[in-house]
């Protein structure tokens, strides 16, 4: 039975290697520098895990059913612009919320995703087929405007983690005011313009 003291113990370890590997990476972290950041000895933390690799995986597991849940949460039955740009706005939140989350991710994937390919070949493509299925049927009823699924969903994840994967950039352009801000207020008017179809008019007809 797992005590009090090593849940915590655990929590600390995995705490301190999203603080490491956001910043370092897979490749540039190491088991001293993560035990250092937890407080821990090196072989207090081998304990828990017995390598570099196992805390990553832990990492990873852990943050992949939180970062794909909003894409599961479009509703095909609801309004289409809503349900865009409620998916947008939950991305951004988790932009504010898990900046080093969304780091850890963005360096995996620069590095070929060498721990993800089969995540992203199988449970994330299924559900981005899906969900750009949904986005094809709502063009074709004239319910959003013309345009491509797939770069949808791109730009959205583009336009949202820069939040995060950037933040160092954007205080400094911004002489340190908060990155998000005014942030959802301008995606929310881009989105909206380019969702929203054309009407048709006789003359067009």
């Amino acid at each position: 039975m797992t005590t009090r003291i090593q849940k915590r113990n655990r929590r600390r370890i995995l705490d301190a290697a999203l603080e490491v590997f956001s910043a370092q990476g897979f490749r540039g972290a190491t088991l001293d520098q993560i035990a250092v950041e937890a407080g821990l000895s090196k072989p207090n933390l081998l304990y828990y895990f017995d390598s570099k690799e196992s805390i990553h995986a832990a990492l990873l597991g852990a943050l992949l059913a939180t970062w794909i849940d909003p894409l599961k949460a479009i509703d095909p039955a609801g309004d289409p612009r809503a349900e865009i740009m409620s998916y947008m706005r939950h991305k951004l939140q988790m932009a504010g919320e898990f900046p080093r989350e969304s780091r850890l991710f963005a360096n995996e994937i620069l590095q070929g995703a060498p721990r993800m390919s089969g995540f992203i070949s199988t449970d994330l493509k299924a559900l981005v087929e899906d969900r750009v299925r949904v986005i094809q049927g709502w063009v074709a009823a004239g319910r959003l405007a013309p345009i491509d699924p797939y770069h949808l969903i791109f730009s959205i994840w583009a336009l949202t983690q820069h939040y995060a994967d950037f933040d160092a950039q954007i205080r400094l352009l911004r002489d340190g005011a908060d990155p998000l801000d005014g942030a959802e207020a301008f995606l929310e008017m881009l989105f909206e313009r380019l969702l929203t179809p054309v009407p048709v008019t006789q003359a067009d007809g």
